[in-house]
């Protein structure tokens, strides 16, 4: 590192009981990798929180204990008070309206991630690396009889690789995708299957991937060449995209110009989606570090130590599997009409009636297969989310404007105010 010293920040968006946990596994894989005892580093923890999602209380997040504190350097809990403190010093200052700020800083995922990147910058960090609550600093593959684990240093990592980047995005194994192994029959045929996913998914998700996912059980495994190397690859744009996830992420604050904020469609998800649509003219880096998502919470005695030499198949026989792939096919259906209209907008028409097609095809199969109706939601959440597309297509750019007048604020603020 050429800087004096590095100001380092590393965000959650997070609203699990299970922080706790997660925070200490991080903090003592930041030491041993050396960080926290590095004299020219310092570590901020920023932690925006939502008690609503899992019916949690403020000291679930805040009540760190005393031997943990000690090994980083500054912490910023960001609850619902402290967001409405920053909206009334943006407005106070008529940087935004009160409109403007719950844009920016409302509900949802991206305003999470933008209440901690603003803090981050209002605080004179020069990176933020976003983790997320349900990921682990361990890889697994299979290469072998029974799966082998090995250890990531994931922050170490981006530090190594963020100074010559606009962003760095590491690598996801574990329970990455929210689609059960399914035995395909009379009912719902392979193709149909193709064709629904294909529908609902994004460019990056293909079938192929989909399907050798499926084939593991549900369990993305790591690749053994991108352990054993050093090397840093450029990511390559498809579609007007770089396409990047919302963890394992850094984001280089030195050049608030280069910034872009996260947005989501009211409800929707996909904030690491759009901000990949954002990125044509920056330097996006996808560095050899991975992290092991727990999507179904089975695997929390990862933090214990206790290491399973077999991964469970994800079976689409429960109703909290079949669940969580409904509320994930909710959730692709209502952005792909804004990422269609911003990325591929001469053939928007045709891409919709594609996907109306094959939804009508292939809906009641799906819906008879995991015996729930309520998949035929699928098409109305599609025809809403086009009926409003331009409009959420402003509020996208809107929420672009609106970062620019923030950033250029804040690196103006009276010195005495920073």
């Amino acid at each position: 590192m050429k800087r004096q010293e590095v100001n380092v920040g590393i965000g959650f968006a997070t609203g699990r009981k299970n922080f706790q946990r997660i925070l200490k596994t991080n903090i003592y894989n930041w030491r041993e990798s050396g960080l926290t005892t590095e004299k020219s580093i310092r570590l901020n923890l920023l932690a925006a929180y939502d008690l609503q999602y899992s019916n949690t209380k403020s000291t679930d997040y805040t009540n760190i204990s005393k031997q943990l504190l000690e090994l980083i350097d500054d912490t910023y809990f960001i609850g619902k008070a402290a967001i409405q403190k920053e909206i009334d010093y943006l407005v106070g200052h008529n940087v935004l309206n009160a409109a403007q700020a719950r844009l920016i800083f409302g509900r949802g995922y991206a305003a999470k991630r933008n209440i901690i990147l603003y803090t981050a910058l209002k605080n004179n960090m020069d990176y933020l690396v976003f983790l997320d609550d349900d990921e682990y600093p361990v890889a697994v593959t299979n290469t072998r009889s029974s799966v082998i684990w090995g250890g990531q240093h994931v922050l170490a990592t981006h530090l190594r690789n963020i100074e010559q980047a606009d962003i760095t995005n590491g690598y996801h194994c574990g329970y990455v995708s929210p689609i059960p192994f399914i035995k395909f029959d009379n009912i719902l045929t392979e193709q149909d299957f193709r064709l629904f996913i294909e529908a609902i998914s994004n460019d990056i998700v293909n079938w192929d991937t989909i399907r050798s996912v499926m084939n593991n059980g549900g369990v993305t495994y790591a690749d053994t060449k991108v352990l054993v190397s050093d090397e840093a690859k450029e990511v390559q744009e498809v579609n007007h995209t770089k396409f990047i996830s919302g963890a394992n992420l850094c984001i280089n604050l030195t050049k608030p110009d280069h910034i872009s904020p996260f947005y989501n469609p009211p409800g929707a998800r996909g904030e690491d989606t759009f901000l990949s649509t954002c990125l044509s003219q920056r330097k996006v880096l996808r560095v050899p570090c991975y992290a092991f998502h727990d999507g179904f919470s089975t695997y929390q005695h990862l933090m214990d130590g206790v290491l399973p030499i077999k991964l469970k198949y994800i079976m689409a026989d429960s109703e909290a599997v079949t669940t969580r792939f409904y509320l994930a096919c909710i959730g692709w259906v209502r952005y792909k009409p804004l990422l269609l209209y911003i990325t591929q907008r001469e053939c928007y028409d045709e891409k919709i009636d594609e996907m109306r097609r094959k939804l009508s095809d292939t809906l009641p199969n799906i819906c008879a297969y995991f015996a729930r109706e309520d998949f035929m939601n699928i098409s109305k959440e599609l025809e809403r989310y086009n009926k409003n597309v331009k409009k959420h297509y402003q509020q996208f750019l809107e929420t672009q404007q609106l970062w620019e007048r923030i950033c250029k604020f804040l690196a103006n603020r009276p010195f005495l105010e920073k």
